[in-house]
């Protein structure tokens, strides 16, 4: 029986962008599944660049290529550079929770935070979209994926935007704990 699959679906900050893949947060994610005793296989569909739009078009095609049991959802900062409107990024990702859940797999939801230069006006809203969206749709959030990174220089590569290979072990540090009790209860449920 192949093992499950945990759908990591996100942007540049989950493809490794910038650094050798393997140092990036999700291939720390699998070792420590192995060296934890989690049967899980990680697949990692992200793509830099990728707005909530594009994960929404692209979505449906890899639930359907990898039946997860778990999706790591990391989209909207490529939304909020962009300027988007905040209501399109509510939408998207509530209709890509949606679909996930609709597949049978759970969801985590990973939230973003946008640049103070940004503005209240935008970052605030933003920043609230995860709130509302968790609420709404009934999923664990991990409120900003770049929590004690994005404000290290010495964490951030030189466009500091994308945490660097020191940064990434921080990053699986920031989804840990609302993926634990994820991975409990889906193992030992039955497929």
């Amino acid at each position: 029986m192949p093992a499950p699959v945990i759908l990591v679906f996100g942007d540049s900050l989950s493809a490794g962008y910038g650094i050798n893949v393997d140092q990036g947060w999700v291939s720390l994610l699998s070792g420590r599944l192995r060296t934890e005793g989690y049967g899980f296989e990680v697949v990692n569909a992200s793509v830099s660049g990728e707005t909530s739009a594009g994960g929404l078009g692209r979505l449906p095609r890899a639930l359907a290529a990898h039946h997860p049991r778990i999706v790591l959802l990391e989209l909207g900062a490529n939304d909020g550079l962009r300027g988007l409107p905040v209501a399109g990024l509510r939408t998207n990702l509530q209709q890509m929770i949606g679909l996930a859940q609709n597949a049978g797999a759970r969801v985590l939801l990973i939230g973003i935070r946008m640049p103070p230069n940004y503005g209240e006006h935008y970052t605030v809203p933003f920043a609230k979209v995860y709130d509302t969206v968790a609420e709404e749709t009934h999923v664990p959030l991990v409120p900003f994926l770049m929590d004690k990174v994005a404000d290290k220089p010495e964490l951030m590569q030189a466009d500091g935007l994308h945490p660097n290979e020191r940064g990434q072990p921080l990053l699986l540090e920031n989804v840990w704990p609302k993926l634990q009790p994820l991975l409990r209860s889906t193992s030992l449920s039955s497929p």
